[in-house]
Parts: C-alpha cells; structure tokens; sequence
C-alpha cells in the first residue's frame, strides 16, 4: 500500500472512531430504561444460575493488588487494539482489509442494541458491587462515561475481535501463535465480570455480535478478488476465519 493511501486509512479510521463515540454518547443516555432492562436482566440470571459477578466482584475487592492489574488491564486494552490494527496491517494487507471490515461491521451491529436494550452495568445496578474501575482505574471515576450501553459488552467484544484479527494472520503459518491469541478475550471476561462492569448475558451478547460480524465479513469479496474467500481457489491457502 502506497505512503498516500496508507495516510488516508488512518485518517478515515480515526474519522470513524470519532463518529462511533460519538454515536456511543447519543444512545447511552436511557437512564431509567437501563435501570429496569438491568433488573430484568439480573432476574434472568438468576433463574439460570449465573448471578456470579457480586460475590466475584467482592472476592477481588479484598485483593487490591489484583484489583489494581484488573483496573489497568481493563482500561488498557485500546493499546491492544490499536497494536492489532498496526501489526496485521504491516503484515498482510489483504488479511487486514479483512479484519477490518468485520471490526467496522461490529461497530454498526452494536448501536443500534444499545439504542434498543439500554443496559445499566452491575456497578450501578446490582447492589453491593464495587465499581474497581473507578476506585484504581488511570482516570479514576471517568468510569462512568458509556455506563448504559453494557449490552453486550464492547470490551470483550474488541478483545474477540483482536484474537481474531491474530488468528486469521497466523493460523496457517503459526497455528499454535495464533490459538494463544484467544487467551486475550478469556482475561477481559474474567476481568469485566470480576470489576462489576458486564453481566455473563452480556458476554454472551458480545460473542453474538462479533460471530455475526465475522459472518457477513465471509460473504464479502476477498480483497483484491472478484469473488468470496470460499470461491477462491487457493482458498486453502488463504488466511480465513
């Protein structure tokens, strides 16, 4: 990819990550109506036996340390993403398009659920939770900036879409390399559940969301060729997800 066109996928990358927060902020707003959709999730939960993020929120809560590293690793996961972006762009630009196309189509599918099931976080709506963002977080109680859009979780979705984006680059020339990826979304699970930030349903949510992106990803046109990846002949050969 030439220098020229290098600088405007940033530009135009950065251009859609402002229109996306920005988007974020409008829907996130439904204050009384996340509160309620919050209690009717937890009633779910309940019923299904996975009401498990109070006592493994108070379980960290008296382990400060790992509280600590819960707090940074939670809020440092955009240097993950962006390190993602930056590595599979310099290795493969055809596997990148890729990616990226079905990091954008995560990024359209999940406002228009926030717009319609605002959710409030267990931090604000389950009693007893203690916000660990907030108390050992970099920016502190700026944790509550998007505090009703939990469903379904973007944290772990950007962290299943980095483990894609890896896998997808290396599954076939470093397979083992490429399993060890998934290992990033299994710690932001633990580590969201465990800070009060998302409920088990909304990890479920996230899987939905970034296996549905992935999908209509694949009935795209590979980049560079007129058909999709399985209509490829070397498609064998070819990064695919």
């Amino acid at each position: 990819m030439s220098r020229r066109r290098t600088i405007a996928e940033v530009l135009g990358l950065l251009a859609w990550f402002g229109v996306f927060a920005w988007l974020h902020s409008l829907v996130g707003r439904a204050h009384l109506a996340a509160t309620a959709n919050a209690s009717t999730l937890q009633s779910i939960e309940r019923a299904l036996h996975l009401d498990i993020v109070l006592p493994v929120n108070q379980w960290l809560a008296g382990h400060v340390g790992l509280a600590q590293a819960a707090a940074w690793f939670y809020r440092a996961y955009y240097l993950v993403v962006a390190g993602v972006l930056i590595w599979v762009f310099r290795r493969d630009v055809a596997v990148y398009r890729r990616v990226r196309r079905a990091m954008i189509l995560m990024m359209v599918l999940v406002l228009p659920v926030y717009w319609a099931v605002p959710m409030s976080p267990p931090r604000f709506a389950l009693p007893g939770t203690v916000d660990i963002v907030a108390l050992y977080g970099i920016v502190g109680h700026a944790s509550r900036a998007g505090g009703w859009t939990a469903m379904p979780s973007m944290h772990v979705g950007w962290s299943l879409w980095c483990a894609f984006a890896v896998w997808t680059a290396l599954r076939v020339t470093h397979p083992r390399a490429a399993l060890l990826a998934w290992t990033f979304p299994l710690l932001m699970v633990a580590v969201v559940i465990a800070t009060a930030n998302h409920y088990v349903l909304d990890i479920v949510g996230s899987v939905l969301l970034v296996s549905t992106a992935i999908t209509l990803t694949a009935f795209l046109p590979w980049p560079g060729s007129a058909h999709p990846p399985a209509e490829r002949p070397d498609s064998s050969h070819s990064p695919s997800g």
